[in-house]
């Protein structure tokens, strides 16, 4: 009895006619999904730059590096940011299958309450994540307005500058309805230097490995192969 009702406390709420193959109908359209998912995960744990501001900010001596704690903190983030995405993902697409949509919250109809409670947690998530993510582009906007452009350092340029930013980035949100389409470009667009090319060049120009050694090829490999891939896909756009 008891495996009975686990199996129809399981089955419970997933669609009829639910199907978990490709999504796509085509090779082509299946390994553009397969790579446009590899960026929606990148983008969202897309923190690097944020990441780096942090670090900044912690005390760092030879005895006592940095990179210690932040090494825990970024593993117990990581480990968090899995634990809320990956059940949701999951338990979404074994109950729509293929046919769930980018935010899950869309394609489930009931109960209301929860569906409403879930998106005034979205509001209350974006508005304060998106505050610490975009702390980087607000330092970097006022260092050009105040070192380049000569305007004077005051909380007036900060309040109009943030704003500004914020109702900008609200109104290209808003006139793309597709934006979801856009995350694996954005995902891969920041994912991709960060992780790939970056961190091979500062390797090459820092630690001088000995030409044709194994960490010498892995790093011009993957350097060229970002090189290449980008370069495809803006002949591609």
């Amino acid at each position: 009895y008891s495996t009975i009702a686990w199996g129809a406390s399981v089955d419970k709420g997933v669609q009829q006619d639910v199907q978990y193959g490709y999504k796509a109908k085509t090779t082509a359209g299946t390994v553009f999904n397969f790579f446009s998912a590899l960026g929606d995960v990148a983008f969202a744990y897309a923190g690097h730059n944020v990441v780096l501001e942090i670090q900044a900010t912690i005390p760092s001596t030879p005895e006592k590096p940095s990179k210690g704690p932040m090494w825990r903190g970024v593993i117990v983030a990581y480990i968090v940011v899995a634990l809320c995405y990956f059940p949701v993902a999951l338990v979404g697409y074994w109950m729509f299958g293929n046919s769930v949509q980018d935010n899950i919250l869309i394609s489930l109809e009931k109960p209301a309450w929860l569906i409403a409670m879930a998106n005034m947690f979205v509001v209350v998530h974006v508005i304060g994540s998106y505050q610490i993510y975009a702390m980087p582009v607000f330092d970097m906007m006022e260092t050009v307005l105040v070192k380049k452009l000569n305007f004077k350092p005051s909380t007036t340029l900060r309040f109009i500058v943030r704003n500004l930013y914020v109702a900008f980035t609200m109104f290209i949100g808003i006139t793309f309805p597709f934006f979801g389409g856009l995350l694996g470009f954005f995902g891969g667009f920041a994912f991709a230097p960060t992780t790939y090319f970056l961190p091979c060049i500062m390797w090459l120009a820092i630690y001088k490995p000995r030409k044709f050694s194994l960490s010498w090829w892995t790093n011009w490999v993957c350097k060229l192969d970002f090189d290449s891939t980008t370069t495809s896909l803006l002949r591609c756009a």
